[in-house]
């Protein structure tokens, strides 16, 4: 990495959980510049405006949520397991593996009206938190382990949907009570089909 390069990743590591705590609209200049302790005009170097880097920072925070979220994943050796471990990792909304909360869902809930590049982003990855799900119930039917007649994209949409609901729902109670509901509930339905 060059120098630029080095401080180009230091204001986006310095950026990312500030617009994912905060948003983008309310997330000021100053308040990065803070946090980097670099000059405006340094900032502008790498940066040439705030949505620019809002648009790198929410990049970024989905980048270390996919990562986190396929090491667990990965860390299942059936198709049951990497589906547990999919509803595992979203389990505890008020100690997210993301600071700030799940950045689909902040940075959906704030672009869905306002900014339709960060929409279009969040979009795509809720399209490929979908697939991935689809693709680890098909294979579970095609080794046999689940029930030929589950429907895949139904219930990849059905628990993406539940686990973003659930999030919501704990952050904004701080409590994770009905986010243990919908885990235990989602489970109960692959064991179902399960054979």
């Amino acid at each position: 990495m060059t120098k630029g390069e080095e401080t180009r990743q230091f204001i986006l590591e310095k950026a990312a959980p500030i617009f994912n705590t905060k948003g983008i609209a309310a997330t000021s200049m100053s308040d990065i510049m803070e946090a980097t302790k670099l000059s405006k005009g340094s900032m502008y170097v790498h940066f040439e405006n705030k949505e620019v880097l809002a648009c790198a920072a929410v990049d970024h925070n989905m980048k270390i949520l996919s990562s986190k979220l396929e090491n667990k994943v990965n860390s299942g050796s059936t198709s049951q397991e990497k589906l547990f471990a999919y509803i595992d990792f979203f389990s505890n909304p008020l100690a997210s593996p993301v600071t700030g909360g799940c950045p689909l869902l902040n940075f959906g809930t704030e672009a869905d009206d306002t900014n339709p590049i960060v929409k279009e982003k969040v979009n795509n990855a809720i399209k490929r938190g979908q697939q991935l799900l689809t693709s680890i119930i098909e294979k579970g039917i095609a080794d046999g382990e689940f029930k030929p007649e589950w429907n895949a994209a139904e219930f990849a949409t059905m628990l993406f949907a539940m686990l973003e609901g659930g999030h919501l729902m704990s952050r904004v109670s701080g409590s994770n009570d009905k986010m243990k509901v919908i885990t235990q509930a989602l489970k109960k339905i692959i064991i179902q089909n399960s054979i």
